[in-house]
C-alpha cells in the first residue's frame, strides 16, 4: 500500500529533507491488498526484503493478543535521503486482519504490553477498515521488532469460528517510484542524452549539478546524491540511459502471512468435560484392574 509505499517510502523520521504520502494510497485504493495477494507497497518499494509475523495459535472472542512483526536488516546500512545525504533506515508495517478484529484500546492492555508497544502509533487504513493497520514510518534501530496489540471479535451470533488468515508487510528504507509515477533519488540516475559530462560539482542548495552536453543540445539536472556516488568524472562521455551513479537503494518491502484460530469457548469447556471423564474413567480402569489382580493372587495362593 502506498501509506507504506510512501508513507515509508520517503520518510525517515529523522531525515529533514523527507516527506510521507499516506494520503496518496488511502485514496488510491480501497483495499491495500491486491485479488492476486499482492500488497500494493511492493508498487513504490521494488526491492524483495523479509518480513516475519508471530500470533498465538488461537485467541477467544472479546481477548487481547498480540502479534509481533519483524522487519530483519542490518542497522549498520544508511539510506540516500531525500536531500541527497545519507541517514539511517525507517521502517514500517501494514496487518491486514480479518474482519471484526481490531487495534486494542490503550484502557485494555496490560503494563507488560504497553512496555513492548513502546510510542508505536497504530493508523486503520480507513474509516472502513479498522481491520487494517498502518504503522510508520519510523526509525529502524529502534523498532526492527513491533508489537501489535490486537483485540479479537466479541461473541455474537454473527462471528464464525474458524481459522483465519493474517496478512503483514514490512518495509525498510525509502522506495523508488512517488505516487504519481516519477522516480524518486532512491534510483541508479542515468544519462538523459549522449554527449561528454561538461560539470559535476555539489551544488549550494544541496545535491550534485550535472551537466551533459550533446550535439547541439545540453542538459543540466541537480542529482540528489554524494558525489562520491557517482561513476563518471568530467570529460566523460556516456550514452543514453547509461547509468551515471551506484544503486543507492538499500530498502525493500518484504509480505508474509499466517492463520490464527478464533476459539469458541463451549468448545473448550467441552473438551475439559470429555478429557475429565476420559481421565476419570481410565483411574477407574487402572484401579479395577488392581483389584482384579488382587482376586486372582489370593485364588492362586488357595
Amino acid at each position: 500500500m502506498l501509506i507504506f509505499a510512501l508513507l515509508l517510502s520517503v520518510l525517515c523520521c529523522s531525515a529533514p529533507a523527507a516527506h510521507a504520502y499516506p494520503v496518496f494510497a488511502q485514496e488510491g485504493y480501497e483495499n491495500p491488498r491486491e485479488a492476486t495477494g499482492r500488497i500494493v507497497c511492493a508498487n513504490c518499494h521494488l526491492a524483495q526484503k523479509a518480513v516475519e509475523i508471530e500470533v498465538p495459535q488461537a485467541v477467544l472472542p472479546d481477548s487481547v493478543f498480540e502479534a509481533v512483526v519483524q522487519i530483519p536488516y542490518d542497522p549498520q546500512i544508511k539510506q540516500v535521503l531525500g536531500n541527497g545525504k545519507k541517514g539511517g533506515l525507517n521502517v514500517g508495517a501494514v496487518v491486514i486482519l480479518p474482519e471484526g478484529f481490531t487495534v486494542a484500546p490503550p484502557d485494555r492492555l496490560t503494563d507488560e504490553l504497553k512496555e513492548k508497544v513502546g510510542k508505536l502509533y497504530f493508523q486503520p487504513y480507513s474509516e472502513t477498515k479498522p481491520n487494517i493497520l498502518v504503522v510508520g514510518p519510523v526509525p529502524g534501530k529502534k523498532y526492527a521488532e513491533m508489537t501489535f496489540p490486537l483485540l479479537s471479535p466479541p461473541s455474537s451470533s454473527d462471528v464464525k469460528y474458524l481459522t483465519y488468515p493474517i496478512y503483514v508487510g514490512g518495509n525498510r528504507g525509502r522506495g523508488q517510484i512517488y505516487p504519481t509515477g516519477k522516480k524518486s533519488n532512491n534510483n541508479i540516475y542515468t544519462a538523459p542524452l549522449a554527449g561528454t559530462v561538461t560539470k559535476l560539482e555539489e551544488s549550494s542548495e544541496g545535491g550534485v549539478l550535472l551537466e551533459i552536453q550533446g550535439e547541439g543540445n545540453k542538459i543540466t539536472d541537480t542529482v540528489y546524491c554524494e558525489t562520491s556516488a557517482f561513476l563518471v568524472q568530467v570529460g566523460d562521455s556516456v550514452s543514453l540511459d547509461q547509468p551515471l551513479t551506484i544503486n543507492p537503494n538499500v530498502g525493500g518491502f518484504g509480505q508474509n502471512q499466517t492463520e490464527i484460530v478464533l476459539q469458541k469457548p463451549l468448545r473448550i469447556q467441552g473438551l475439559l468435560v470429555f478429557l475429565s471423564f476420559t481421565l476419570i474413567a481410565q483411574v477407574f480402569l487402572v484401579l479395577k484392574k488392581k483389584q482384579f489382580e488382587k482376586v486372582q493372587l489370593k485364588e492362586m495362593n488357595f
